[in-house]
């Protein structure tokens, strides 16, 4: 491990020359300052992994060159001496971000053991950030998948904006992963340690998304109970992911520029201003551009919304990605906690490739662990693929009667596991259709197809467990 350096400032030498012999004697570089100007230069030029500065020097003393350094090293750890029974002084420098402070007389031994304590602080702390790196790179590795031009093209966007907190707007098809990049710029950003909020904007309507948004206060509107902070509020040092942005209505838009623009939001019922610190990540799947041609979306929002544009491609447009992307979700849904993942047959592969994928990723992702489920987690064969005919997949025997019943039984199995799929959904959303549309990842108006043809119209039952 390369040696430490400590900086020691005070404008007494037998002070520097004993705490300079204590501390080269248990292996540390030493570096002398006599002002606290010179603290500030010397900081700059060593980078030292520690400083230990008297409050009472020349030029300026130990608070004020803590308060500039705090500015232009904020990672330097820093020890400020002080005299014994100087608690305004004490307060202040902690105030200011010293890792702690040293009464005058000291003892060698509480210095020794301070120091060692603000050095294994700092080895933590680096460990902690090292560790925060890897588990966010992980993160993004595991999510998103496909190594195809038009992915590269997705990454090199994100690894060049993550860092900044300019507004991003995601665009796709649904389906396509737009919430995936949303978590992508986030973790990889500055404000990764901060949450990430995520609200859909068709999912409620207006009255509801505006108090989901801004929070209310109590007595606001019938059943406003208590005060309640909103999603932007909740977002505060992280960043807010408005999705389906193109469902928003245009009051609404109007109060969503307001937030852009000064960046504070006031709660429904209240005209107090509260400020908020965010990111806003943006996605649709409308033509924007349009709308706004269309009068339906607002030019100046769309303008602010739009300063980074990502596209999602989708996947038919990047087929080679989909034996990854199968072979990612077949580790994910497995059959059982202990199972290993499923395989898949060449032909089954082949049938995933030929199709045009409408729903994109979340289709296959939904395709592949229904297929998991039909084949008990076995090798999946086209018989487990819910589209295409399966002439010649090597399972039909001579006798039609044998593959009807075959046939019969496989849409069976597959209807009641779309069922029981559609049931879960129903209750985890407590009967909220829009939600459990949302959680299956279709159109609300294909889940009211099939409510309807699988005779779901009152589920989950209201006043007792579904």
């Amino acid at each position: 491990m390369a040696q430490r350096t400590i900086l020691v400032a005070d404008d007494d030498a037998s002070i520097r020359s004993l705490l300079k012999q204590l501390l080269s004697d248990e292996g540390y570089s030493v570096v002398e300052a006599t002002t606290g100007t010179e603290v500030v230069e010397k900081v700059k030029d060593t980078n030292p992994d520690l400083v230990i500065m008297d409050v009472r020097m020349p030029e300026l003393d130990g608070i004020e060159a803590l308060s500039k350094l705090k500015v232009s090293s904020p990672k330097t750890s820093v020890l400020i001496m002080t005299a014994f029974g100087s608690s305004n002084n004490a307060i202040r420098a902690m105030e200011l971000g010293a890792f702690d402070y040293i009464t005058k007389p000291f003892e060698l031994d509480k210095i020794s053991h301070t120091v060692k304590r603000v050095i294994e602080y700092r080895d933590l702390t680096s460990e902690v950030q090292v560790l925060r790196d890897e588990i966010s790179s992980l993160v993004q590795t595991e999510r998103i998948v496909g190594n195809s031009p038009a992915m590269q093209e997705v990454y090199k966007t994100v690894g060049k904006v993550a860092k900044a907190d300019a507004t991003v707007l995601i665009t796709g098809e649904s389906g396509t992963g737009k919430e995936l990049v949303a978590e992508a710029l986030h973790y990889n950003s500055n404000r990764r340690s901060g949450p990430i909020v995520k609200v859909s904007c068709a999912a409620l309507p207006e009255t509801l998304l505006e108090a989901e948004l801004f929070g209310h206060e109590k007595g606001s509107f019938t059943g406003a109970m208590t005060q309640r902070r909103g999603r932007f509020e909740m977002a505060d040092k992280g960043t807010i992911f408005l999705d389906e942005i193109g469902e928003m209505s245009l009051p609404m838009q109007t109060k969503l520029l307001r937030v852009l623009q000064e960046r504070k939001i006031e709660r429904v019922g209240s005209s107090l201003p509260i400020k908020v610190d965010i990111r806003i990540i943006c996605a649709t799947n409308k033509d924007l551009q349009r709308q706004v041609e269309q009068q339906k979306f607002r030019d100046d929002l769309f303008y602010r919304l739009n300063v980074i544009n990502i596209h999602m491609p989708p996947l038919r447009d990047r087929k080679e990605d989909i034996p990854a992307l199968v072979e990612h979700f077949l580790a994910k849904h497995r059959y059982s906690a202990t199972a290993q993942p499923a395989a898949i047959s060449e032909e089954a592969l082949k049938r995933l490739m030929e199709y045009d994928w409408p729903g994109n990723v979340r289709e296959l992702e939904n395709v592949v662990e229904r297929a998991v489920v039909l084949s008990r987690g076995q090798i999946i064969t086209s018989r487990e693929l819910p589209f295409g005919d399966h002439e010649g997949d090597g399972h039909e025997e001579e006798g039609g009667d044998e593959v009807s019943v075959e046939k019969s039984f496989f849409k069976k199995s597959v209807a009641q596991f779309e069922k029981d799929l559609i049931m879960k959904a129903l209750r985890d959303a407590n009967g909220n259709r829009s939600k459990a549309a949302e959680m299956l990842g279709i159109y609300r108006r294909l889940l009211y197809a099939k409510i309807k043809e699988y005779g779901l119209e009152g589920y989950p039952p209201k006043g007792r467990p579904a």
